[in-house]
């Protein structure tokens, strides 16, 4: 097997008759975040491989004010699409923010605090989603803070 971070894209859809709520929510979060100026924005899918969430969405962020001014926006996404975030835990000085929606946890990581935890390792055997594919740039920028205010 190869270190490709492609080689384990899923590009194929849910199933028929699988939950499409959770992926759904995953997609339009990394759509989110990617449009406010996230880096290195990965979904995994863990349905079958863990207990707890179906999906990680792991971005960084390039200091610790966009990723708390993100969290918010991710707050506001998940307000007009229905979900409630168990938990969102990190405070202003946090270089680790996780936005906990049950089957979708977000991880909001400054560079070195992402690489030294490096979740993509700890889960490598699951499938990364292609979320571009299932969203369009700007989709979202009506949630963005700028556009709150």
């Amino acid at each position: 097997m190869t270190d490709s971070p492609d080689q384990n894209t899923d590009p194929t859809p849910d199933p028929p008759g699988a939950s499409t709520d959770a992926h759904d929510f995953a997609m339009h979060a990394a759509r989110l975040l990617a449009d406010c100026k996230c880096e290195d924005v990965v979904v995994q899918d863990l349905r079958g491989l863990s207990q707890v969430t179906d999906f990680y969405v792991i971005v960084t962020g390039t200091s610790q004010r966009q990723i708390h001014s993100v969290a918010d926006d991710l707050k506001r996404l998940a307000r007009a699409e229905g979900h409630t975030p168990m938990g969102i835990h990190g405070d202003g000085a946090s270089t680790w923010v996780v936005a906990d929606f049950v089957d979708v946890v977000v991880h909001l990581f400054d560079s070195h605090t992402r690489s030294y935890y490096d979740l993509e390792s700890l889960w490598a055997e699951a499938k990364r989603v292609d979320w571009r594919a299932a969203t369009e740039p700007g989709q979202f920028t009506h949630l963005l803070s700028r556009a709150a205010g």
